[in-house]
């Protein structure tokens, strides 16, 4: 079931006036207890449930089994070694909660190379806020490591969890992706007996960097279905009332926000920066596999490291309905778009709409700065986006005989040297899209001039706004837009629309 709260407690608000727990607490069971731990001057024999009388080691405080409304807070400004895996579970409207109390800067919480330094397993009804987690052990090429890690085995559906404002940093787990993945905060599924889901997942306001291998992720081991009828399990047990947001991703050696086995994710403003830094495999800036009418919106992501994949975003297997819009991607070696379908597997109804793309490149055969390869999907839409590079050794678009793509009503700019950028892509559909420093491909409606754009050499959203006399203001297509409102800028759509991602009336 989606998420539910209640309205905070007065007494909870009394308690975060005082600096023991934050004022963005939500609602507690009046009856809960609040437990303390000190790992500068706690004692294991004390009671631990006031902060004269908190206990000491990380063991002490994962022995206690918490119930409903019942708090673990741990003591700011101190350092603890070891390995934190709360016991117990909340209830809808009263949580159990992992947080710190005092003053001064969070808890910092180090693994020192352990499966991982928080371990929430087979429970429910979780918050875990204002915590500094590490996990630095011996560099390893074999041993899983992850900061947050939220594990369910055969479990049936756990809901309701919130991970907030919690900074991950320093993980060097092995290069594993899934199903059981290193990482920093993580939502995983394991087992082969029961049916097993989360639903009800929160991501927020929380940082991740230099971390091996995802930065944030969901996987599962129940992934079969139709669309994916070689994946694991017998059945598809999709996460729902997924949420990831505001987040930050830096530095990390794989994926930066992978999104697999999701229906109706939710994926906005976070930023990342820096992603394929270490790993052997394919990872992309912000994605899913396997996910249904997943939303990104209002993402910026760069530093994709690589050109095998590290594009800013992903199509990729099995995923239907997915929408990207108002996201902005630069300064990426792996490129801004992938449209990769898996074998065996059905992509379809995917919109890719009011996006921006600096700078991007991907100079690697067959991939460009839009990519579509691998296996086809069918009834892809690319439209109303803004791309502009400044390479001349990477194409705009590339297809390696694939179909299922439509691009219509984009700015393509290529580089200002040489010959400009190419579009290698013979078989996509192109309809109504402006052209510039690029070859045309097949489009009858093809506006083939100068865009006007701010800037001639752009570097930042606002470099590619429209001047006034732009060829592109007016001269968009006449179509049905799936209930979009606006642009990437804000401006409300026009009646008459523009070509590329601004809909503006030009300077």
């Amino acid at each position: 079931m989606p998420l539910r709260r209640t309205a905070v407690l007065a007494t909870a608000v009394a308690t975060a006036a005082a600096g023991l727990l934050p004022a963005t607490a939500l609602a507690r069971d009046a009856a809960g207890t609040s437990y303390h731990v000190d790992c500068a001057g706690g004692d294991d024999s004390a009671a631990g449930t006031a902060p004269g009388t908190a206990w000491r080691s990380l063991s002490r405080a994962s022995a206690q089994v918490l119930g409903p409304g019942d708090q673990l807070l741990i003591r700011r400004d101190t350092s603890c070694t070891g390995v934190l895996t709360p016991k117990g579970a909340g209830a809808e409207g009263a949580p159990a909660v992992l947080g710190a109390y005092g003053q001064g800067a969070e808890p910092r919480l180090e693994g020192g190379g352990a499966r991982a330094t928080v371990l929430l397993a087979n429970t429910e009804h979780w918050e875990i806020r204002d915590l500094d987690v590490s996990n630095t052990g011996a560099p390893t090429t074999t041993e899983r490591r992850a900061g947050v890690l939220v594990q369910l085995t055969d479990y049936g559906v756990a809901e309701d969890f919130v991970v907030d404002g919690v900074d991950v940093h320093d993980v060097n787990g092995a290069d594993f992706k899934d199903p059981d993945p290193s990482g920093g905060i993580l939502f995983v599924v394991s087992g082969d007996k029961v049916p097993t889901r989360f639903d009800g997942v929160r991501i927020e306001d929380s940082t991740v960097r230099h971390v091996d291998r995802t930065g944030i992720g969901t996987s599962s081991t129940w992934g079969r279905r139709p669309e994916h009828p070689e994946g694991p399990g017998t059945s598809w047990e999709a996460i729902t009332g997924l949420t990831v947001r505001r987040n930050e991703v830096r530095d990390v050696g794989g994926d930066g926000i992978v999104v697999q086995n999701a229906k109706k994710a939710l994926v906005e403003r976070n930023y990342v920066d820096g992603f394929n830094m270490r790993s052997a495999g394919y990872n992309a800036g912000v994605w899913a596999w396997n996910s249904d009418d997943v939303l990104y919106q209002y993402n910026e992501v760069t530093g994709g490291h690589g050109t095998r994949d590290s594009m800013a975003f992903d199509f990729d297997g099995g995923n239907n309905r997915n929408v990207y819009r108002y996201n902005y991607s630069h300064d990426n070696e792996g490129g801004f778009l992938l449209v990769c379908n898996g074998a065996g597997m059905k992509t379809d109804g995917n919109r890719f709409h009011d996006n921006l793309s600096v700078n991007d490149r991907n100079t690697t055969d067959p991939y460009a700065v839009i990519s579509v390869v691998c296996n086809p999907s069918t009834d892809t839409r690319v439209y109303r986006n803004t791309v502009v590079t400044d390479r001349s050794d990477t194409a705009l678009v590339s297809n390696n005989g694939q179909t299922g793509t439509t691009f219509r009503d984009n700015v393509f700019v290529g580089a200002a040297t040489g010959s400009g950028s190419p579009i290698k892509d013979t078989v996509s559909t192109y309809r109504n899209n402006l052209y510039w420093r690029t070859a045309q491909p097949r489009d009858a409606e093809a506006v083939n001039a100068d865009p006007l754009l701010r800037s001639a050499d752009p570097k930042a959203p606002d470099d590619l706004r429209l001047r006034s006399g732009s060829p592109a203001l007016g001269a968009g297509s006449v179509t049905a837009d799936d209930g979009t409102r606006y642009d990437y800028f804000g401006n409300p759509l026009p009646r008459v629309r523009n070509i590329g991602a601004d809909q503006g009336t030009g300077d």
